[in-house]
């Protein structure tokens, strides 16, 4: 029999696979390979790929936790104490980074999504360098008070 937990985990993960490998229209082994041999040709997919292999990692988590927890369950009595208790909160706390990484991702894949098209800017403006000028312009020097060689001190 196989455990509901960890196969409704494993649909997250399924899930947002099978959407990274739509979104770049390649399977998710040749998307890390040309990663790993470019990583700076495409930043969007360098940051899927991270994103990708921390939510995988989060799950293995996960999926530990919940074995511990279930171990715990089974050897207890009718209450449960408090370290089974401690395992529950890590498998709480499990869910939520899994989920975090999972929307991170989910929000990766969004051009559309609150805040891309800002981050797509940057990194454009990062790219090509600065888009606007960072330093004061020079004024014409009719403007700029003239200092006295002598003295140091500025004419009027």
């Amino acid at each position: 029999m196989t455990d509901p937990i960890s196969d409704e985990g494993q649909d997250v993960v399924g899930v947002l696979t099978a959407h990274v490998e739509s979104y770049f229209g390649m399977e998710l082994a040749q998307l890390k390979a040309a990663v790993v041999a470019a990583p700076t040709v495409n930043p969007g997919a360098t940051d899927v790929v991270r994103w990708h292999g921390l939510l995988v990692e989060a799950q293995s988590v996960l999926d530990r936790a919940e074995d511990d927890l279930l171990a715990a369950l089974e050897t207890q009595p009718d209450e449960v104490d408090d370290p089974t208790l401690g395992l529950a909160h890590r498998v709480n706390a499990a869910v939520v980074v899994r989920d975090g990484r999972a929307q991170v991702l989910q929000w990766l894949l969004d051009p559309d999504a609150p805040g891309r098209k800002d981050l797509a800017a940057k990194r454009l403006t990062r790219s090509n360098g600065p888009a606007v000028q960072t330093s004061a312009p020079p004024r014409p020097a009719s403007s700029l008070p003239s200092a006295s060689p002598a003295t140091g001190r500025v004419l009027r």
